[in-house]
């Protein structure tokens, strides 16, 4: 059975509206959510955020729908980036359990496919892609575990926006070989399925080992081969001669 999760939920001040989001996330069946912190890099003077400590949240998490545990709450930072100074890995980040980029230009997308230490990146839904999508670079985050992510929520909410989404989604599609969080557009059923419950579970793993410097390596011991017998010790009975002398066992 398929553990469905949503990485992108927007953090704000109004408590009562975020509980309320993730209670529906559980009624839903989401057995794991991420509160997402987004930092505009351009704009001065922004400082990375304290998450909430998610015990402020809720004395007792609700309760996943037809299960018997309770929602998992992560936090997620984002950071907007529109110059390389803007994503400087600090203490600050690793208050987070997720870490995603933003990257704005052609050369910070290449910097945080084949580079920046993240678990998603993030491309934009709300205007034309300044640039194209190189299948090196890509090919690079995918070999080291990163996901993107296009938000389908403003092609929801307005058709200009659904256009840009929709067009973003086509063209990053063509060469990630699915390995997107979040999005719907332009998947195949099984692609679809992936993005919010497979992918994210993968995202999650990642974050994890990330925070930890650590990996797990899975080794098998191969079995020993047989060695073959010296001539001198297979038994007379099994030999032979043939018309020129040679022995044939």
């Amino acid at each position: 059975m398929s553990v469905f999760m949503d990485l992108n939920i927007t953090a704000g001040t109004d408590k009562a509206k975020l509980q309320s989001t993730i209670e529906t996330a559980a009624h839903l069946g989401y057995s794991t959510v991420a509160i997402n912190y987004v930092v505009e890099g351009q704009k001065k003077k922004q400082l990375i955020p304290t998450p909430q400590p998610l015990a402020e949240l809720f004395e007792t998490f609700p309760t996943v729908q037809g299960k018997s545990r309770p929602i998992k709450v992560l936090n997620r930072l984002t950071v907007v980036a529109t110059d390389a100074s803007h994503f400087r890995p600090t203490n600050e980040y690793k208050n987070f359990d997720l870490l995603a980029v933003h990257p704005k230009t052609d050369k910070l997308f290449h910097a945080a496919c084949m580079n920046y230490d993240v678990d998603i990146i993030c491309i934009s839904a709300t205007e034309p892609q300044s640039f194209h999508f190189k299948r090196s670079p890509v090919n690079g985050a995918i070999e080291r575990g990163v996901f993107f992510e296009i938000s389908y929520s403003a092609g929801i909410r307005d058709p200009t926006m659904k256009k840009y989404t929709i067009t973003n989604a086509v063209n990053l599609i063509s060469v990630c070989k699915g390995k997107v969080i979040g999005l719907i557009f332009g998947l195949s059923e099984g692609d679809s399925k992936a993005a919010v419950s497979t992918n994210c579970r993968s995202v999650v793993l990642h974050g994890e080992t990330r925070g930890t410097a650590l990996g797990i390596i899975h080794t098998m011991k191969r079995p020993q081969l047989p060695t073959e017998q010296p001539e001198e010790e297979i038994p007379a009975a099994k030999k032979a001669k043939t018309d020129d002398g040679s022995l044939i066992v």
